[in-house]
C-alpha cells in the first residue's frame, strides 16, 4: 500500500469524539508536550538541572558556544537579553521569534579569524585521528579470566558511584560548593542510577552485543532511535537529525551548536571496558560513537577517557596512565593543548586546589558542560587523587563543572585499576542492586546482568572476529 493510500484510508476511519471538549484537550496535550511547545522552548531559556536544580540556558550556551569554536556570534549576543526577558514575561510569540533569530544568526556566523580556535589542526574522521598519533602496543588481557569479571564490575561500580554522586552536586564552582557544603566526602542524598550518564553507554552495549567490533555508526545510531526517547544539547540535536534520516557523521555537525561539549567524553569508559590494554581499539570505538553526536574536539575528549579506560587494566602508575592517554590525542588540536595546561599545572603546583584555580582561570570562556575544563578537572583529580578512590572522590566533585560526567568516567578508570577491595562500602552499598534507567529498553536491569553482559559481549565478539 503507497502512503498516499494509508493516509486516505486512515482518514475515512477516523471518526471524531462524541464528546466535542475532547478535541481542546488532546490539542493542548500534544503542544504541551511537542518539540514547538512554548513550555520546551521555555525550558530552552531558563531552566533547572535534575539532581543539583543548577541553572542552565541552553540558547544561550549554544551562542557561547559557537563563541568558543571561532564564530562572530556578535548579532546572536544582541538578542540575549530580550530573549531572556520574553522567556521570564512567558512570552511565547516574542521568544519562539527571537529563539529563530538567533539560530539564523549561528548558522550564518562568520569565522573570527582571529580566534584561537582557528590556530589548531581540526579532525573529522577517525582515519585523520589515526594518522596523527603513535598509538602504545597492545598490552594482552584474558578476558576469560575472572580478573577481567572482576575489573568490569568495579569499573561499573566506579561509574554508577561517580554518576550518583556527581548529579547532586553538577553545574557549581569550587567556591560556592564549599559555601555550602563544606568538603563533600560522602553522597549528600541517597544515589540513584537515573540519570544520562549511563544511556549513551548502554546503548553502545546493546549494539555491540549485536554487531560486535565492526559496528558501524550508523548501526549505533539505530540503537539510539530504538532505545533513547531523547537528549540534552548535543545529543539532542543528534537525535533530531537522525529523526530525519541525517546519518553520522553529519548528524553531529549539522545545525549542532554543541559539539565540543562533553557528550561524548562522558560516554566512553563503555570503549575501553571492551578493548582492555588496546588503547587504538577503544579510541576507534569511541570515535565510531561520538561521531553520532559530535565532531573534533568533542570526539577526541571521548578517545581520550576511552584510552584512560583501556590502559587502566594494565596500568598501575597514574602518571604514566595519564602521559601515555594524552600520547594518543594529536598534539596539534585544541583539545590537546587543554589536557596539557591541566597537566603542566599538576607537575607546577603541589595542591590540587591551586592547579584547579588557575585551569579554572584558564577555561573561564567555557560553560560548565563544555569538555574542556571538564577535561582539566578530569586530569587534576586523577593525579592528586594518586590511586586513593576516596581523595580522587573528593577532589573530583570540590572542582564542580559537570560532576557527574567528570566523576563517572574517571572514578570507573580508577576502579578498574585497584578493584572492588579497595573502595569503602559506604560508597558501594547505597547503590543496590537496581539500575534504573528512562530508556525504552533496559529501563530496569541488576548491576549483576549488566556485568555479565558486558564480559559475555566482549567474549563473544572476540570469538566471532
Amino acid at each position: 500500500m503507497k502512503a498516499w493510500e494509508r493516509e486516505l484510508d486512515w482518514i475515512k476511519k477516523a471518526t471524531p469524539p462524541t464528546d466535542s471538549n475532547k478535541r481542546e484537550e488532546n490539542w493542548m496535550e500534544y503542544l504541551e508536550t511537542g518539540i514547538a511547545s512554548d513550555k520546551k522552548l521555555m525550558k530552552d531559556w531558563i531552566s533547572f538541572v535534575p539532581g543539583s536544580l543548577a541553572p542552565c540556558h541552553i540558547v544561550v550556551a549554544a551562542v557561547q558556544s559557537m563563541y568558543n569554536r571561532g564564530y562572530d556570534v556578535s548579532k546572536a549576543e544582541d538578542l540575549i537579553e530580550v530573549g531572556l526577558k520574553a522567556a521570564e514575561a512567558e512570552d511565547g510569540e516574542a521568544l519562539q521569534q527571537i529563539t529563530a533569530r538567533i539560530y539564523a544568526y549561528l548558522n550564518q556566523a562568520p569565522k573570527d579569524e582571529a580566534a584561537a580556535y582557528w590556530k589548531y589542526n581540526h579532525y573529522s574522521s577517525w582515519e585523520e585521528i589515526k594518522q596523527a598519533v603513535t598509538f602504545p602496543e597492545t598490552i594482552e588481557v584474558d578476558i576469560h579470566s575472572k580478573e577481567y569479571e572482576k575489573k568490569i564490575a568495579a569499573g561499573w561500580m566506579g561509574q554508577l558511584i561517580g554518576g550518583a554522586l556527581g548529579t547532586q552536586i553538577e553545574g557549581y564552582t569550587t567556591e560556592n560548593i564549599r559555601k555550602t557544603y563544606g568538603e563533600i566526602r560522602e553522597y549528600l542524598r541517597s544515589p540513584e542510577t537515573y540519570n544520562d550518564d549511563i544511556t549513551y553507554e548502554l546503548a553502545f552495549l546493546e549494539g555491540f552485543s549485536t554487531y560486535g567490533y565492526e559496528m558501524t555508526s550508523e548501526e549505533l545510531a539505530f540503537v539510539w532511535l530504538g532505545m533513547l526517547p531523547d537528549g540534552y544539547s548535543a545529543e539532542e540535536m543528534a537525535i533530531r537529525n537522525l529523526r530525519r534520516g541525517i546519518m553520522p557523521p553529519e548528524s553531529g555537525i549539522q545545525n549542532n551548536y554543541f559539539t565540543d561539549w562533553i557528550g561524548v567524553q562522558m560516554r566512553t569508559p563503555i570503549h575501553g571496558m571492551l578493548a582492555p590494554g588496546n588503547p587504538k581499539l577503544a579510541a576507534e570505538l569511541a570515535a565510531r560513537d561520538g561521531v553520532i553526536s559530535h565532531s573534533d574536539n568533542g570526539v577526541l575528549g571521548g578517545i581520550f577517557n576511552a584510552v584512560l579506560t583501556s590502559l587502566a587494566f594494565v596500568e598501575s602508575d597514574i602518571p604514566i596512565l595519564i602521559r601515555k592517554s594524552m600520547d594518543c590525542i594529536p598534539k596539534d588540536s585544541e583539545y590537546y593543548s587543554v589536557i596539557e595546561f591541566a597537566y603542566d599545572c599538576c607537575c607546577k603546583y603541589s595542591t590540587w586546589e591551586e592547579a584547579w584555580g588557575v585551569c579554572e582561570e584558564q577555561f573561564k570562556e567555557y560553560h560548565w558542560i563544555h569538555a574542556y575544563p571538564n577535561a582539566a578537572a578530569e586530569m587534576i583529580a586523577l593525579w592528586f587523587g594518586n590511586g586513593d578512590f576516596d581523595e580522587t572522590a573528593f577532589i573530583i566533585v570540590m572542582e564542580g563543572m559537570d560532576v557527574d560526567c567528570t566523576a563517572a568516567p574517571i572514578l570507573n578508570v580508577l576502579a578498574v585499576m585497584i578493584g572492588l577491595e579497595n573502595i569503602d562500602q559506604k560508597w558501594i552499598v547505597p547503590i543496590g542492586d537496581n539500575i534504573d534507567t528512562y530508556m525504552r529498553k533496559l529501563n530496569r536491569f541488576t548491576f549483576q546482568e549488566l556485568c555479565n553482559k558486558t564480559v559475555e559481549s566482549v567474549r563473544k565478539a572476540v570469538k566471532s572476529k
